[in-house]
């Protein structure tokens, strides 16, 4: 018999999503049963799956040693030990001049451009943001259930602000603010081309074609979902036969893609994006300036903070790709 108590990042959940949490290798069905079968206890009593979990209450769990062993291990990852953490091999960390902010909720990091922020983001062999993040508390965030977990997420090649909830209570805040709309995100970027005006809004619908794996996998589309982008010149500069413009963007939703593929359809594609522009221009700048992702960076943000319910202004610099590549205009 396994006991535990449940504590704050624990706390109202559902008992059946807290069991398959703490028993990642276990089915849903063997989860069923086991409670069924009177196996797991609330405070000596057998309680429905639909049951939340309240702080400071016993769980007692009736399985063996081995069966409980079984059922707890992570699944397997060959960047991990035995143990689920970050192998010596593998280990890079989070850079602490690459931490924008952190207290005792919430930290927030000014990610690498080529770094996924979750594994499964993309196919590749190379460690998560969040697997860092994760390695960088060593376990000492960690509840029954919980991990520090992602707010948000960026492409992989886009750099900038990712904030990552350090508890189960802020992240469940800081998910309602981005589901209302109550976060302000402003994005920095360089497009080919001249804007129509110094500032504006594309009002765009876009639409996920789910069968895509390469190129358009977003496009605009009078029956997709609305998507709203505003954007503010900050400079135009001329090289070779184009001019580069530096732009300020604003989202009100977080479409995928939405960005790029507004941008795109404004005839201002964004520097060297590889799925909604010419990839023949793309090869010169990274032949010639040394730029090999596009020109995107997550630069500010807004929102309230939930531990001290205060507004937080936060901006993450530009990556020195990005300062060099400007430079060389």
């Amino acid at each position: 018999m396994k006991q535990f108590t449940i504590e704050e990042n624990d706390a109202n959940q559902r008992l059946d999503k807290f069991l398959k949490k703490l028993f990642p290798s276990a089915t849903r069905s063997l989860i069923y049963k086991l409670n069924r079968k009177g196996n797991i206890k609330i405070n000596w009593k057998k309680q429905d799956n639909e049951y939340k979990l309240q702080i400071w209450e016993e769980i007692k769990i009736f399985v063996s040693d081995d069966d409980f062993i079984k059922m707890s291990a992570p699944p397997l990852n060959p960047l991990l030990d035995k143990e689920g953490k970050v192998s010596e091999a593998n280990r890079g960390g989070i850079d602490k001049k690459d931490i924008v902010f952190e207290d005792v909720g919430l930290l927030v990091v000014n990610k690498n451009p080529g770094m996924n922020v979750h594994p499964g983001d993309h196919k590749t062999k190379e460690l998560s943001l969040i697997a860092l993040v994760q390695d960088y508390f060593s376990g000492k965030l960690d509840s029954l259930t919980f991990k520090p977990s992602l707010v948000h997420r960026i492409d992989r090649d886009t750099s900038g602000i990712i904030m990552i909830a350090k508890k189960k209570n802020v992240l469940d805040s800081m998910l309602s603010q981005l589901q209302n709309n109550k976060i302000k995100k402003t994005y920095f970027t360089l497009v080919f081309g001249k804007l129509p005006a110094k500032s504006g809004t594309i009002n765009k619908r876009l639409k996920r074609i789910e069968w895509a794996t390469k190129e358009d996998k977003v496009q605009v589309a009078d029956d997709g979902q609305v998507a709203i982008t505003h954007y503010k010149v900050i400079d135009e500069k001329k090289a070779w036969d184009l001019i580069i413009s530096s732009v300020e963007v604003t989202i009100e939703t977080g479409r995928m893609h939405q960005i790029r593929v507004h941008m795109a359809s404004m005839w201002t594609p964004v520097v060297w994006d590889d799925k909604y522009w010419d990839k023949k221009l793309n090869s010169f700048i990274k032949r010639n300036y040394g730029l090999a992702r596009q020109a995107l960076h997550s630069w500010k943000t807004e929102f309230i903070n939930p531990s001290s319910n205060k507004e937080i202004k936060l901006e993450a610099r530009l990556k020195e790709d990005l300062t060099k590549f400007l430079n060389s205009l």
